[in-house]
């Protein structure tokens, strides 16, 4: 079955923007346009394109739209449990932001830790920000963490699954609100195919190859 072209969660902030823009009218035009035009650019911001979905085994697509800003080897210990092969995307409020599973497998671990609001773009947002963690095991055993982090201007972070659900890979999985980060955790001796400065589409591009 076909998704709407705007996200649910998106439904809301349109309709209370265009209701205030049809009460706004009544008063004067100006206010009334500027509100019409708030409602158009929240509606595209929650746009959710279809998108192919990459087939070949052993692929991992990238869980958001936007930049890759950089791939560092580090250690994960929440759920990769050592070293393991980051990579971190920033989402401008441009870019679609519907997050997508980056395998596919069943989800393992959940995480949801409070933090700052810190500008996506900066390195440590990724440790001290609002984010959500989602850990998937992929049929191979293999570990594979996904982060949704809130940005300077994202202030809600939506994660549908929960532990025991499985997701294919490039299935959506969430969204975050207006201007964020996605940061992706691969087990070592994977191979990456992306590098800082990269543009990646959500559940399209692929990123890199499972050992």
């Amino acid at each position: 079955m076909r998704r709407p072209i705007v996200a649910r969660e998106g439904w809301p902030f349109v309709g209370t923007l265009a209701v205030l823009a049809l009460l706004s009218l009544m008063l004067h035009w100006g206010p009334a346009l500027i509100l019409a035009a708030l409602a158009l650019f929240v509606a595209w911001f929650f746009r959710d394109p279809e998108r192919p979905v990459p087939q070949e085994d052993g692929l991992v697509v990238s869980p958001a739209d936007g930049r890759v800003m950089f791939v560092r080897e580090v250690e994960e210990p929440r759920f990769v449990g050592g070293r393991a092969v980051m990579v971190s995307i920033f989402l401008s409020v441009f870019d679609v932001h519907i997050n997508r599973a980056p395998v596919a497998g069943e989800v393992a671990y959940r995480e949801y830790v409070p933090g700052k609001f810190l500008a996506a773009w900066d390195d440590s947002v990724g440790e001290v920000n609002e984010r959500a963690y989602l850990g998937l095991v992929t049929e191979a055993g293999q570990r594979v963490l996904v982060s949704q982090v809130a940005g300077l201007v994202a202030r809600r972070i939506v994660t549908w699954p929960s532990v025991g659900d499985r997701l294919d890979r490039g299935e959506r999985f969430g969204l975050i609100r207006f201007g964020s980060c996605t940061q992706v955790w691969l087990p070592p001796g994977s191979e990456v195919l992306v590098r800082p400065g990269d543009r990646v589409a959500g559940g399209e591009t692929v990123i890199g190859r499972l050992p």
